[in-house]
């Protein structure tokens, strides 16, 4: 289970932001992950690598900027729908059926899979991630199209053949072939266009669109039967954008990462109940953790680009397999103003 709230806005007030972004990635503890960084071969680009063995290389969340645009996007699992009738085999780009479930009935959030057309390496070999298999893994032999390049296919390219609009229109005559994903994108570019700003689900396969400066909010479930949590979350982004939306990036970052650590239970909810039948009250928080199966939400994150078009991109995320433990945080600032 994953939760992602932003507002992208190409022409902000003075002092405001193009890009606020708050998210929470839930997973396995165990799960091998690099914490983000530039990208090697992609250093245009900013976020974390799952190092999942054969499924290295892939992101959930990634930023990039080349050509005067900036691109953000996200992939979250749409929990509880079954495998695609279309889904097909590909000798690079494999993903066991049902690796993201267990007997809950629960696809967690995706694991990221590589592919020949890009190949992302260790940004940082001195990193030590933690490399212990995830628990609740499956031996089952069907397998789906990885989901785990959408992201970093999209980000990584700046030519027209991956602008937000032809990328996801292709996208959407082969999104069948995968497992059930929502595909986040934004595009921010000149003060004088919009940003764009596209949400792609393929069960059903749907392509929606949302407008400059709206707050936006999405979790593992369609966009039109929220989770409460996101129901709730969203309201309470609102508040914080129109509260502190032109305050410090130390204020407003430390009021999205405290809404990302609400540990209250949204519960009862009638569409994750539906969606997750055994596990729906633990996942009913922003703040997931449930012991029992070491799972729940192990990286924050709040990604913050200003009018001046200066990124930031702060993570705070778990560095052993207790969420009260330790945490690495990581506070990546580049400046683009004068990037093409």
């Amino acid at each position: 289970m994953c939760v992602i709230f932003f507002c992208a806005d190409s022409n902000p007030l003075p002092g405001g932001y193009k890009l606020i972004l708050a998210s929470n990635r839930d997973e396995f503890f165990a799960r091998a992950t690099m914490s983000a960084a530039k990208w090697a071969n992609a250093d245009h680009v900013y976020g974390g690598i799952d190092l999942e063995p054969g499924r290295e290389g892939g992101t959930w969340l990634a930023i990039g900027h080349s050509a005067g645009f900036f691109k953000v996007g996200a992939l979250l699992n749409l929990t509880g729908e079954p495998k695609p009738r279309d889904a097909v085999a590909h000798k690079n780009i494999l993903q066991p059926h049902n690796h993201n479930s267990n007997s809950t009935g629960i696809n967690l959030c995706p694991k990221p899979t590589t592919s020949n057309s890009y190949r992302h390496p260790n940004p940082n070999p001195n990193q030590n991630p933690n490399t212990n298999p995830s628990r609740g893994q499956s031996n089952n032999e069907h397998f789906l199209l990885g989901r785990g390049m959408i992201v970093a296919d999209y980000v990584t390219r700046a030519d027209e053949e991956h602008s937000i609009l032809n990328y996801n229109e292709r996208l959407l005559k082969d999104c069948t072939k995968y497992s059930a994903f929502n595909f986040v994108s934004i595009e921010i570019g000149s003060a004088s266009q919009p940003a764009r700003v596209k949400l792609l689900s393929n069960v059903p396969p749907t392509l929606e669109d949302f407008q400059n400066g709206e707050c936006c909010g999405f979790g593992n479930s369609l966009p039109h039967s929220p989770f409460e949590k996101v129901r709730h979350g969203k309201q309470e982004f609102e508040a914080i954008v129109k509260a502190h939306g032109g305050a410090s990036v130390e204020t407003l970052s430390a009021q999205l990462m405290q809404l990302l650590r609400n540990k209250h239970k949204f519960w009862p909810d009638d569409e994750l109940k539906r969606r997750a039948p055994n596990w729906g009250e633990g996942l009913s928080a922003l703040n997931v953790h449930i012991e029992e199966h070491a799972y729940g939400s192990r990286t924050h994150t709040v990604v913050l680009v200003d009018s001046e078009n200066k990124m930031h991109f702060i993570e705070e995320t778990m560095t052993g397999l207790d969420p009260h433990g330790e945490w690495n945080k990581t506070h990546i600032e580049k400046d683009f103003q004068n990037s093409v």
